[in-house]
């Protein structure tokens, strides 16, 4: 088994493709080893010092680490992914399954937020993905649309200037009722 490793923008996070599906649909953020319990693969990295979230796409792995230096981490995190897909054990716990949130909005923004979301699962969430994270709907009021970034996008120095300059630009552009993009907390 090959997997790839692929840097971020987010220098605190690789992005591990294993050249096979992780996750059927959506995405899982584990941002500690407690939460870390629905899924077995995250649950087994979060043993190695210095790991401090997992987030799994629909191809790939990402992980954030404090502390050591990727060169020693690096080989650690490979190994582990590479017996977790070998040994044939399951990515979340059985049973485990995570609510998505649908996000609010009122019920006279119906189409606006249709809207918003057709063109971040379209054209944000692909290149968001690329880069070892998503970002999703969290609500809309008032002309302002609420994101959360998460995976490498959660804590990188350049996820402002992505909401700023590209989606929001993006949004408005498609969207004239959208005044403003702001990151959910």
């Amino acid at each position: 088994m090959f997997i790839e490793t692929e840097v971020t923008p987010n220098p605190a996070t690789l992005k591990f493709v294993p050249g096979r599906a992780v996750l059927a649909e959506g995405s899982r953020e584990f941002r500690d080893r407690t939460a870390a319990a629905a899924s077995p693969l995250a649950e087994r990295l979060f043993e190695i010092d210095g790991v401090t979230a997992v987030f799994l796409g629909a191809d790939f792995v990402a992980v954030t680490k404090d502390g050591p230096e990727w060169q020693h981490l690096k080989p650690a995190i490979l190994g582990t992914i590479m017996e977790h897909f070998l040994s044939g054990a399951p990515i979340l716990a059985p049973g485990d399954a995570e609510v998505a949130a649908a996000g609010t909005w009122s019920e006279a923004d119906a189409r606006v937020v249709a809207t918003i979301k057709e063109l971040l699962d379209t054209r944000v969430r692909p290149a968001v993905a690329a880069d070892g994270g998503d970002i999703t709907f969290a609500r809309y009021e008032d002309g302002v649309v609420w994101l959360t970034m998460r995976g490498a996008c959660a804590g990188c120095p350049s996820s402002t200037a992505t909401l700023r300059n590209g989606v929001q630009n993006l949004l408005k552009h498609f969207v004239p009722e959208v005044r403003e993009v702001r990151a959910a907390s």
